[in-house]
């Protein structure tokens, strides 16, 4: 009885110590976190020159510059909406960028278009990331990275090319698993390098049939899939544009139930999105009060080799303080307050 006392006694002592190490460790979280929420995700069409120069003044954590959905299919207006964006990226300052990232959605990979958007605009040092629409499989992947690994200026790259692939299609939802688990097999600066993924649900429905309605239940599984899906390999989970752009409220309803889910931020078609969803996509000034509590009685807790504590009514161990720190991790690099408890 003896040994087994002085066994649980030694255990608790190093799972107290463990998490104290964690606790303390926040602050380092903090700094490493960096100024890199990516909340928004705002398509601006290519084709369009007055909304280029408008841009540089959204407020979205990442710009979408659009040679997809957003151009006409012809051969024409492709090559000039291309031609549009490298002149506004050669010559646009950036300065009003700061805070935001440069992304392009190319043509998909079946495309005749594809192979000259990464030539002429994926190799300008000032796009961060490519956004690869209509993905099947991993192997559509594996078409981009050698695009990006023989760009021009590929090897002045300091940083890999962010990739996201956009889920569109049936076939893309049965290829999940290899798609988050890619890896390009050529050196990340060079090849790119998978950093989200991004669903596209009105393709998803046209592909599938799925009728979509204002409840969303219909596509509780799919949403709960990619964000499995993404958290399973370190990635974030972007959510589907909401098209009822007018409509603030039921956009607000659908980004607060996007980040229920799990989803780290949103896609926008419209500026007067951006506010709502950078607003939404970060913890409330209640969630952050009970995390900051959280963590104070934890550490309390921790001094006196206790494991847990009652908080409210409720019974606050190892993972709820996982919770909190990431809760305070997010709060800090959005600039809200923390309060001090």
């Amino acid at each position: 009885m003896l040994l087994r006392y002085l066994t649980l006694t030694r255990n608790l002592k190093q799972c107290s110590l463990h998490i104290n190490r964690r606790y303390y460790s926040v602050g380092r979280s903090f700094a490493s976190f960096g100024n890199t929420l990516r909340r928004s995700y705002i398509y601006v069409p290519s084709g369009n020159e007055r909304m280029l120069a408008k841009s540089l003044d959204v407020g979205s954590d990442v710009v979408i510059y659009d040679l997809e959905d957003s151009v006409s299919p012809s051969q024409e207006d492709k090559a000039n909406a291309r031609a549009n964006l490298k002149a506004f990226l050669n010559e646009a300052d950036p300065s009003p960028l700061t805070g935001s990232q440069i992304a392009v959605r190319v043509n998909d990979v079946s495309t005749p278009y594809f192979a000259e958007d990464i030539r002429e605009i994926l190799s300008n040092l000032k796009v961060k990331a490519v956004v690869l629409p209509k993905i099947h499989c991993a192997e559509d992947l594996d078409i981009l990275s050698d695009a990006l690994q023989q760009a021009p200026l590929a090897e002045v790259r300091a940083v890999p090319v962010e990739i996201i692939p956009s889920l569109e299609s049936a076939r893309g939802l049965w290829n999940l698993r290899d798609i988050a688990a890619w890896k390009s097999k050529h050196e990340p600066r060079l090849g790119g390098e998978l950093r989200a993924l991004m669903f596209a649900c009105e393709d998803y429905c046209a592909d599938t049939g799925i009728i979509r309605t204002p409840s969303r239940n219909e596509l509780l599984y799919t949403r709960s899939r990619i964000v499995l899906a993404a958290k399973a390999h370190g990635l974030d989970a972007i959510d589907m544009v909401c098209i009822q752009y007018k409509d603030k409220d039921y956009l607000k309803g659908e980004s607060v139930e996007g980040r229920q889910l799990g989803f780290t931020g949103k896609q926008a078609i419209h500026p007067s999105q951006v506010p709502i969803i950078n607003s939404t996509f970060v913890p409330t000034s209640e969630e952050i009060l009970r995390a900051a509590k959280i963590l104070k009685g934890m550490k309390e807790a921790h001094a006196s080799e206790k494991g847990a504590i009652g908080l409210e009514g409720e019974m606050i161990d190892a993972p709820m303080l996982k919770q909190a720190e990431k809760i305070i991790a997010t709060a800090e690099a959005a600039g809200l307050v923390v309060p001090v408890v």
